[in-house]
């Protein structure tokens, strides 16, 4: 294929999966107080940050790429000058490791699990940068003085290196891809171990949080400003459920095995962002998880679930 076909296919596919979103998510964006000096930002572009302000310094969550970190940095600069001591990077995916230089030039300290390093060292890309910082484990607590961040590692559910971070002082969270209000499964469901996402998110709900900041929010966007909550990380496990059992059925009933993407409906979710367009693309990857065996895994990379658990 000619080099410059390759790259128009590339982007229409992009260009395909992404648009609707973006074109909803662009009528507004900007900051907002979701907690005690916890706020949201978003460009409108369907990504959305966190930042949280202590008495010295602040934190931020998820830089994304130059652009947007470049605009939350001015984000934070606007509701404060206290000096940005750490900007925590969820995992290793470029859509979400990227721009962390922006922070690192601001003075800040980017922070990433190890996991997550280690394969952004071997695939760099887009703008990425190598953290100042990682850590190793499952949970690792980092002191900001009156308020700390608490880093949850809870295995490959997505990506490598995946983390939740908790402010318990300020009963909040920032979730990255594991939970997206009102939207299904992005298409495929790339780099997703579906059964341990299911076990995750049974752990999210055992944190202990009220608001937190989904990283992709596809409520209306005076809704997603406002964050997300412990509702949203159960309404994500029903949805995963509900289509589990409408896959096992059309199973049992003896459904040919390609026919069952279009035989599959779940109208109680018809509502939600991408149902029309991914919900075959969602069923047809389950359902192969639930024939050939879950996918991605690596041994020793964290907690087993069993997919058929409820």
């Amino acid at each position: 294929m000619p080099k410059n076909t390759k790259y128009f296919s590339i982007v229409f596919i992009v260009s395909v999966f992404y648009a609707p979103f973006v074109i909803a998510a662009n009528e507004n964006g900007g900051v907002r107080e979701i907690g005690d000096s916890v706020y949201s930002f978003t460009l409108g572009e369907g990504n959305h940050s966190m930042f949280v302000i202590g008495e010295d310094s602040v934190a931020v969550f998820e830089t994304f790429h130059s652009g947007h970190s470049q605009k939350l940095l001015q984000a934070v600069r606007g509701v404060t000058d206290k000096s940005i001591k750490y900007a925590f990077i969820s995992h290793n995916h470029w859509d979400h490791a990227s721009g962390g230089q922006v922070f690192s030039n601001a003075g800040a300290q980017t922070v990433m699990h190890e996991r997550a390093a280690q394969w952004l060292e071997a695939h760099p890309g887009r703008d990425t940068a190598l953290p100042d910082v990682t850590w190793t484990g499952d949970r690792k607590d980092i002191d900001l003085g009156d308020f700390t961040v608490s880093l949850h590692y809870l295995g490959i559910n997505h990506g490598l290196g995946l983390t939740i971070f908790t402010i318990p002082e300020r009963r909040a969270a920032y979730i990255a891809d594991l939970v997206t209000p009102n939207r299904v499964m992005f298409s495929v469901v790339p780099d997703f171990n579906i059964g341990e996402w299911e076990r995750s998110l049974g752990e999210i709900l055992e944190m202990d949080f009220d608001v937190a900041v989904c990283s992709h929010n596809e409520l209306p966007m005076e809704q997603a400003m406002g964050g997300c909550n412990q509702d949203d990380v159960e309404d994500e496990r029903q949805f995963i459920r509900d289509l589990r059992h409408a896959i096992l059925a059309e199973f049992e009933k003896g459904t040919g095995f390609m026919e069952i993407p279009k035989a599959v409906t779940l109208p109680q979710y018809s509502h939600w962002v991408g149902y029309d367009e991914w919900l075959e693309m969602n069923t047809l990857r389950l359902m192969t998880d639930l024939w050939m065996g879950p996918f991605p895994w690596i041994p020793h990379a964290g907690k087993v679930a069993d997919s058929a658990e409820e």
